[in-house]
């Protein structure tokens, strides 16, 4: 794919508006969430509740695509569509998460590193065959006690940059996310010190890796307390801060940026993204790529009746994607 086709898709994937749902829980994380609402993990209600998602009615007119997991990609409707075919059929545009996930940065107690690079080109090769025509790599940044190390936030920019090389090679624009946990009692200055010497690193990897901006797309954290801390900035304050972080690191050719909810109420989420938004005109398009924060309310009713509640758990679905579809304009009224 030219560099053309990979910034057409990037835009395409921020066109005014519309965001992206992340479906790519991996087995287990999913059999979490299925647990905590009494479902059994099996591959056939991980189908079924993906298939409610994406085939959701009207789900187009605020979602661009979708980040799916391997399982997923490989999946169909009950009617055997290819999920992937299904999605470009109804205007979306088919994502895969490529990461195998954290584990223990060596020397670094507290940090983590993500692996997945073994083997990455013939997966990419495999997946843009199945029709996905984005990927997705997330890196984590715990902040604590002396933590994070620059060591970490290199690493993590470095794999970041070699994924990203990675795709745009085998014609697939890189979703490109380091996320900074809310986990902890720091304040929201701490936040932004720490995601300005992340996305700082990332920009500078993948610069040195001649990675292709007009090609990427940033799905990053944004500048909000940590869980723990006593005083929790506002919404005005977190927009304010997130915008100007954004300003000082991320080069205007960028095509677009997608918020990760990363834990953030369904609300909030919201609330901060049309906040954020309402402070334009900014260098780029600020959109959405929330997981939880669309799924959550949906699922919950799903687990209520597997059988009768599909069609009212969609209009949850829905509902989410429109208002986040709004902040994206910051045109939401609330509620």
């Amino acid at each position: 794919m030219s560099i053309e086709q990979l910034a057409e898709t990037a835009l395409a994937m921020v066109a005014p508006g519309k965001g992206i749902i992340a479906v790519d829980e991996s087995t287990a994380t999913i059999g979490k969430r299925f647990a905590a609402v009494g479902i059994d993990n099996s591959e056939e209600h991980r189908r079924v509740y993906r298939e409610l998602l994406l085939t959701t009615p009207k789900l187009s007119e605020h979602i661009s695509g979708a980040i799916l997991y391997d399982e997923t990609l490989r999946q169909s409707t009950r009617d055997g569509v290819p999920f992937a075919r299904y999605m470009a059929e109804h205007g979306m545009i088919p994502g895969i998460k490529v990461d195998s996930g954290t584990v223990p940065l060596a020397g670094f107690p507290g940090e983590l590193v993500t692996e997945g690079l073994d083997g990455l080109r013939a997966r990419l090769q495999e997946y843009y065959r199945l029709g996905a025509r984005f990927a997705k790599w997330r890196a984590v940044i715990n902040i604590g006690d002396d933590i994070p190390t620059g060591t970490c936030i290199d690493v993590n920019a470095h794999a970041l940059a070699r994924y990203a090389a990675l795709c745009q090679e085998q014609g697939l624009v890189p979703m490109v996310e380091p996320e900074v946990l809310m986990d902890g009692d720091h304040d929201i200055e701490t936040a932004y010190e720490v995601t300005e010497a992340v996305l700082r690193s990332v920009f500078g990897a993948l610069y040195e890796q001649n990675v292709l901006l007009e090609g990427t797309i940033l799905k990053t954290s944004m500048v909000v307390s940590g869980k723990d801390c006593a005083e929790q900035a506002d919404v005005q304050e977190v927009a304010e801060s997130t915008l100007m972080c954004l300003k000082s690191t991320v080069p205007a050719i960028l095509p677009g940026i997608v918020f990760l909810s990363g834990g953030q109420g369904d609300e909030d989420a919201t609330a901060h993204l049309d906040a954020i938004n309402r402070l334009g005109p900014n260098p780029w398009p600020l959109s959405f790529s929330y997981g939880r924060a669309m799924q959550q309310a949906a699922m919950a009713l799903w687990a209520k009746d597997i059988a009768g509640n599909t069609g009212k758990a969609q209009e949850t679905v829905y509902a989410r994607a429109r208002a986040n579809g709004l902040a994206a304009l910051g045109q939401w009224q609330g509620g």
